[in-house]
Parts: structure tokens; sequence; C-alpha cells
């Protein structure tokens, strides 16, 4: 695992930018965590994580073609690249040995 640390929203965004495939860009992204985690969001925060998972290497983007509704300005889409599935297995894999090391017991529910 030496190499590869998410941070939490890092993983998340990460995780919904793998879960939107190819309708990931930044306020898609931001809507789909607000939308799935109940969590305020701000798109600076969204788009700062984006560039440093492009930078590690575990998304690539393109840019889309420009729109009229967005004034002819173009999206930026992200996909999920081999790495970034990679790093996420990876972290799902960590969260998993310690959970499964969590005592079987009852907390009266």
């Amino acid at each position: 695992m030496k190499g590869i640390n998410l941070g939490e929203f890092e993983e998340l965004v990460l995780l919904t930018v793998g879960a939107l495939y190819e309708q990931a860009y930044g306020v898609s992204v931001m809507e789909e965590i607000k939308d799935k985690t109940n969590r305020n969001v701000n798109i600076s925060a969204v788009h700062t994580a984006l560039k440093r998972l492009e930078e590690k290497g575990f998304v690539e983007s393109r840019m889309g073609g420009a729109t009229n509704e967005r004034g002819g300005r173009r999206k930026r889409y992200f996909l999920l690249t081999s790495e970034g599935k990679k790093a996420l297995d990876q972290a799902q894999e960590v969260r998993m040995q310690f959970y499964n090391r969590i005592p079987n017991m009852s907390f009266g529910n």
C-alpha cells in the first residue's frame, strides 16, 4: 500500500468519478456527493481534489464540447484510471481488514 495515500474526501471524489463514469465533471461530482451523503460540499474543494487525483494518475480528464447553456464554456470530464481503481481496491481492502477485526458482539441494537 506504500505510495497510495487517499484522504477521505479524495476517496469519496474518486469513488464518485468511477460511479458517474463518463458523466463525471466538477459540478456533477459535487451534486452526487451532496445527494448520496447529505454532506455540504464546496465546488472548489471538488476541483482541488480532482486536480490532486489527476496529478497522482488516478483520474484523467478531457474537455467536452462547448454548450449554449454554459455560455460557450466547455466542461472538463474525468475518468477513473486503472491506477485509480487499484488505489480504491487497496483502500477498501485496508478498511475491510480493520472492519473484520471488530469482535462479533451485541451493542444493544
